[in-house]
């Protein structure tokens, strides 16, 4: 499989500062509703990137669920790879690929747990067999075989059926506080835009970035 020769012209649809929000999260919730607006299937997917305690990157897909004054939300299981990591180091990015709009969006940050009742009201909002499927797995943690994996499930769907499921205390939210977001829009002849708002003490400033 030879892809060197795989390419693909971007159209000419530009990014320009006078068009900028002031904030991020306000230029980001407008890209937001500019791809929605396009159909693109799932556009809250987003690839988490963590690094463990001995310096080893790891990334993974992972579904934004509420966007933030000051921040990006995530749920997950906190006994996971991606938890683990996030105690050992806070530090993580966020990255969104929207080819259909030929746009990317990196966010660089700090990941805190959320307080436990705004878990809790996510969670009850939840499907309930999505509910039994975070009680059933140990996220990262071995298996022997898929089987044992659907036991466990139809036996806590049987057990918790006509029940509220609580939420368990190994799953719960994050907050990604970002530092830094970028914007990147494809451009004819790999002349791409590229801005970057970086977070300084006088607030949001943002600077145009060679493709």
């Amino acid at each position: 499989m030879d892809l060197r020769q795989v390419r693909k012209e971007y159209e000419n649809r530009g990014l320009y500062e006078d068009d900028l929000a002031s904030d991020p999260i306000d230029q980001f919730k407008i890209w937001y509703s500019e791809i929605e607006k396009v159909g693109y299937s799932e556009p809250n997917a987003m690839v988490l990137n963590t690094v463990d305690k001995n310096g080893s990157p790891s990334g993974r897909n992972v579904l934004l669920k509420e966007v933030r004054e000051d921040g990006f939300v995530f749920f997950t299981n906190y006994e996971s790879k991606k938890a683990t990591d996030i105690t050992t180091n806070e530090k993580v990015s966020l990255t969104f690929s929207w080819n259909e709009l030929r746009r990317q969006v990196l966010v660089q940050g700090m990941a805190e747990k959320i307080p436990e009742n705004e878990s809790d009201e996510y969670w009850a909002m939840r499907p309930y067999e999505s509910k039994i499927g975070s009680l059933v797995s140990n996220q990262s943690s071995m298996i022997s075989t898929r089987e044992e994996l659907d036991t466990a499930f139809e036996i806590q769907e049987l057990k918790w059926r006509g029940i509220e499921v609580p939420r368990p205390n190994h799953w719960g939210g994050y907050k990604v506080l970002p530092n830094l977001i970028e914007f990147w829009q494809g451009r004819q002849n790999r002349l791409h835009d590229r801005i970057s708002y970086e977070s300084t003490i006088e607030g949001w400033v943002f600077t145009r970035l060679s493709p």
